[in-house]
């Protein structure tokens, strides 16, 4: 009976250790990046001995991403995947790869990427947040009930913004834009009852979650890159033994590198996949190019003017992106 005892006491601090992070993410369930989170955390699980589990909340069940983290700071949730505009008011720099109209092709978000990913990493965990990896989101397309060329014609469209998105709105307010602002579970509904007719999204987003079916074009004009990333809010990540986070930042880490790899050529895919849907391509003239340009530069300085981008971390954007252009590449 005592050395029973003696056993269970033995065992205590190791269950008092057992620490299950739980996770949000506007991902369905089912989806590829979904059965990824929940195959590492298998992996997590095995390789602390039960100590460290994920769980996973998919389908934006815990709320839009204002919502998910008002419960991570309570201890309701621990991390969320999301949008790398979701932690901006953590970071301010984490919006750096989206800034609209700045790159031409993938290969140019390669060269950027490769040298911004580490500072975007080290600056949210510098600002509470440990993350594991950008994972490629593709290029936001907009799509729409009309043909959009040129600004007004967008200026035409009931076009969505999502809800909460500071750096979204102050452009639309500098493209002079009226948007129709909303959580993201209410897109669908919105674009079937016609409260809106028009929204700008990666073609694989579009896809998954079946907005592509209540619009008729697509705009040839790579609005802006988007990626997502998982980070877990430091102070609980901190509370794992260093061995225990070494282990949850490899299986991440490597889990991460493989959704960005996989994720790369399904957004390439998508975008010929959305047109075989019966979406139609329509494409800007020079001059409206010209125009998108031009009005997406002055949204992009209104950022760094409202200090919601540092100059720093532009000036060296397009240090990249000089270097790589004029490297003939």
């Amino acid at each position: 009976m005592l050395r029973t005892a003696v056993a269970v006491l033995a065992l205590m601090p190791m269950l008092a250790l057992a620490t299950t992070l739980k996770i949000s993410t506007l991902y369905p369930d089912g989806t590829a990046v979904v059965k990824a989170l929940k195959q590492a955390g298998d992996t997590i699980e095995q390789d602390t001995d039960g100590r460290v589990s994920l769980k996973i909340y998919p389908g934006g069940v815990m709320g839009d991403d204002q919502a998910v983290q008002r419960k991570i700071r309570v201890g309701q949730l621990h991390g969320q995947m999301a949008q790398g505009g979701a932690f901006a008011r953590y970071y301010r720099d984490s919006q750096i790869l989206n800034v609209p109209l700045t790159f031409n092709n993938y290969a140019e978000v390669d060269a950027a990427r490769e040298k911004l990913d580490p500072l975007i990493k080290q600056g949210l965990e510098d600002n509470g947040w440990v993350s594991f990896g950008l994972v490629d989101g593709g290029f936001a397309y907009i799509m729409s009930g009309q043909p959009v060329r040129g600004l007004d014609d967008l200026r035409a469209q009931k076009l969505w913004l999502p809800s909460g998105d500071s750096a979204s709105a102050n452009a639309a307010d500098t493209l002079d834009l009226s948007p129709i602002v909303l959580n993201i579970g209410g897109v669908l509904t919105s674009l079937q009852t016609g409260a809106i007719d028009a929204f700008a999204a990666p073609p694989v987003a579009a896809l998954t979650l079946q907005w592509y079916s209540r619009v008729k074009y697509i705009t040839d004009l790579p609005l802006l890159y988007t990626y997502g990333l998982l980070a877990i809010e430091k102070r609980h990540f901190d509370r794992l033994s260093e061995a225990d986070q070494k282990v949850v930042r490899r299986v991440l880490e490597g889990t991460f590198d493989d959704i960005d790899a996989q994720s790369r050529e399904q957004n390439k895919d998508a975008f010929q996949a959305i047109q075989n849907q019966g979406l139609e391509l329509v494409s800007p003239s020079e001059s409206q190019r010209a125009e998108w340009k031009r009005y997406a530069d002055k949204a992009t300085q209104q950022l760094v003017e409202d200090g919601q981008l540092s100059e720093g971390m532009l000036d060296r954007l397009h240090a990249i992106l000089e270097a790589y252009r004029n490297s003939g590449s």
